[in-house]
Order: C-alpha cells, then sequence, then structure tokens
C-alpha cells in the first residue's frame, strides 16, 4: 500500500447511483440448506426459487392471520 495517494484528479459522485438496488446474501443452515437443495432437486427448480417460493407462501399465511 502506498504511504500517500493522489486525489487531485477525482471526481465526486463518479460511481454514486441513488436508484442501485442491493440484495444481500443470506445463508442457511446446513440441514435446511441440505433438505431444501433436495426438494428444488426433485422439483427441478434453482433452490432460489424455491426458497422464495415458501417464503411468499409464509408470508401468506402470516398476512392472513393478521387479518
Amino acid at each position: 500500500m502506498k504511504v500517500e495517494y493522489d486525489f487531485s484528479k477525482a471526481e465526486k459522485g463518479k460511481f454514486y447511483r441513488p436508484d442501485a438496488v442491493f440484495s444481500f446474501p443470506i445463508y442457511l443452515e446446513p440441514d435446511v440448506n441440505d433438505y431444501m437443495s433436495h426438494i428444488a432437486e426433485e422439483k427441478h427448480i434453482d433452490l432460489q426459487a424455491l426458497v422464495n417460493e415458501w417464503l411468499r407462501s409464509n408470508i401468506k399465511v402470516i398476512q392472513t392471520v393478521q387479518n
């Protein structure tokens, strides 16, 4: 690493994107990952699609109970 850097030609906000959307990874516990991976494989769908499907189902159940 350099002792000093020259930022005299830097452009403030050059890479700033106010509309940027970030998706943070979610890590499953090994037993949950194994179980969900097995089901996803049987259904021939991506693990992410299966987890999202299950979460949406749970959200609907929660919303039904809350109303």
